[in-house]
């Protein structure tokens, strides 16, 4: 889980000599104004070597702030990239069921913007901590040149830290805020952008600019909030700030009347009232401290998600028998899966059929391991699948779906993913009939993805083409859907005569892809109502209206 204190030990690389930047920049303030103040006492003589010493303290001072500025530009990017690294790898990590708990759109908003936010929590703390030392060190070298200067300086710099503490507090609230509403606007206009077919067609356009904004008006609250906590915080300052300045003069014409400070002690006392009186501008700092805080714990709650758990064991030789060992799969109160029983055997094509909602893309996903039961045990051959390496599972399982998410930059990559052998690619892709179509487009499987004129059949062709390197169990979830009738029986008999013996499981709800199969499951509500073959199974009238 991602914590603010974890945020800062990645940064450490860099924050150490943003801090030691910081800290001589602070150590310079305090020095120049007693400089200064000698130079004015030693006026009358020969103020020159003062005169140097101040041009120096400067001179380092803008060194430290240039130092300060681009470490802390390059700390601020190093732990946005870390941050996002996680981020994207844990949703990843989290599998489908993980991933599900958050819209995409504001997963998108946490990954961009949040991140950044987050990231500054260095910096910001860093630039908070070591503000504090010149308001402390000014009233440790006032009290050395009048007590009754530092009694002064403290009674007006504590009213400074008193508005500076109230607009901590109530900006940290509104931060967040603001950040959650972000991205649930970022993940309406996700949901938006993807239907924006089903959208221009229904001629809803306008209603769904409305539903994707209608959280405008509560995004604006939270920034006038912000605004408002802004300005009145920095209004007390400006009336505050001064108050330090004028404590000050006023005390230090009494003690310089009276002789008890020299002039170069009065100049010095003022400059050391102006550094307490600018602790107000803290604001911006302890604003975006704020933002650091917000976003952080935003991003902790996508990093608290847990990861898909793998085994360390590998498959034994076997023919991909699969057995489900009283599966249940609940989602909220619903029972998906009911306690369900099969043994499959393997190297054989095993048709799932059903009326919409009885579970067969939820028996396809626990089969491929995409979701874990809530009770219950899948094993393969024997060995159970959570038992199974990530390696060794997705080398012996592999899906397809009814619209598949084509990855990759070429249209190469989207069946082999990165790792498929030039032999085996081509492989896949003639058993899928992908190569008929593919080697007309003008670069063949360099085609970039983008640019590759898909159709649905052809994407699903596509997405058939990636899983079909699976070594022991195909799973299609109605991943033939979109073919027309002549290319699906060519699949179809291509899966049928496997020659691998893979075991094949098919989500269908074609009645002649289910005669084709060796076995049939038929699913009713989550349970399992029968198993066999279709001829001795279509004989039932009920199972015969499941295909519509």
């Amino acid at each position: 889980m991602t914590t603010f204190r974890g945020v800062l030990r990645r940064g450490r690389g860099w924050l150490p000599l943003i801090g030691a930047a910081a800290l001589l920049g602070s150590l310079t303030v305090l020095a120049l104004p007693t400089v200064l103040g000698r130079a004015v006492d030693a006026a009358s003589g020969d103020p020159g070597k003062w005169v140097l010493i101040a041009c120096g303290l400067i001179a380092l001072g803008i060194i430290c702030d240039v130092v300060e500025v681009i470490a802390g530009t390059a700390c601020v990017a190093g732990t946005t990239a870390w941050l996002r690294h996680r981020l994207v790898g844990q949703v990843l990590a989290s599998g489908p069921t993980g991933a599900r708990q958050f819209a995409t759109g504001d997963l998108v908003s946490r990954v961009s913007s949040n991140a950044t936010d987050a990231a500054r929590a260095g910096p910001a703390t860093l630039t908070a901590v070591t503000a504090t030392i010149p308001p402390i060190g000014s009233l440790v070298l006032l009290t050395l040149i009048n007590p009754w200067l530092a009694a002064a300086f403290l009674g007006s710099v504590l009213l400074v830290i008193v508005v500076l503490f109230f607009f901590a507090r109530r900006t940290a609230e509104i931060s967040l805020a603001y950040q959650e509403t972000q991205g649930r606007i970022a993940a309406a206009l996700t949901e938006a952008l993807a239907g924006l077919r089903t959208i221009t067609a229904a001629g809803t356009a306008d209603r769904e600019q409305q539903r994707v904004l209608r959280l405008l008006p509560q995004l604006h609250a939270h920034g006038m909030r912000t605004w408002q906590v802004l300005a009145r915080s920095g209004a007390q300052a400006a009336i505050v700030g001064p108050l330090v300045l004028i404590a000050v003069l006023a005390v230090g014409g009494i003690q310089l009347v009276n002789r008890r400070i020299t002039p170069g002690e009065y100049f010095a006392a003022a400059q050391y009232a102006v550094i307490g009186a600018g602790l107000g501008s803290l604001t911006a700092v302890l604003g975006q401290l704020a933002r650091a805080r917000a976003g952080i714990a935003r991003i902790a709650e996508v990093t608290a998600v847990r990861a898909v758990p793998y085994g360390a064991l590998s498959l034994p030789n076997g023919p991909g028998r699969l057995i489900f060992d009283d599966v249940t799969v609940r989602a909220g109160d619903e029972l998906l899966l009911d306690h369900v029983k099969l043994d499959l055997p393997g190297g054989v094509a095993i048709a799932v059929v059903g009326p919409s909602g009885a579970g067969k893309s939820v028996l396809a996903a626990v089969a491929g391991r995409l979701r874990d039961p809530d009770s219950g045990q899948v094993r393969l051959d024997g060995v159970p699948l959570t038992g199974l390496s990530h390696a060794a599972l997705r080398t012996a399982v592999n899906c397809a779906f009814e619209r598949p998410a084509l990855v990759g930059i070429t249209v190469g990559e989207a069946i082999g993913v990165g790792s498929a052998q030039p032999a085996q690619l081509l492989a896949s892709a003639r058993a899928t009939h992908v190569h008929e179509f593919v080697s007309r487009m003008p670069d063949g499987y360099s085609t970039p993805l983008a640019e590759a004129p898909l159709s649905g059949g052809e994407a699903q062709r596509l997405g058939l083409a990636r899983a079909w390197a699976a070594e022991r169990l195909l799973i299609l979830d109605d991943a033939t859907s979109s073919l027309d009738t002549a290319t699906e029986l060519q699949i179809s008999e291509t899966l049928m005569g496997d020659q691998q013996r893979r075991t094949r499981l098919i989500v269908t709800h074609r009645a002649a892809t289910a005669a084709r199969a060796d076995l049939v499951v038929w699913l009713d509500r989550g349970r399992v109502r029968a198993v066999g073959c279709h001829d001795e199974l279509w004989l039932d009238a009920r199972y015969r209206e499941a295909f519509g």
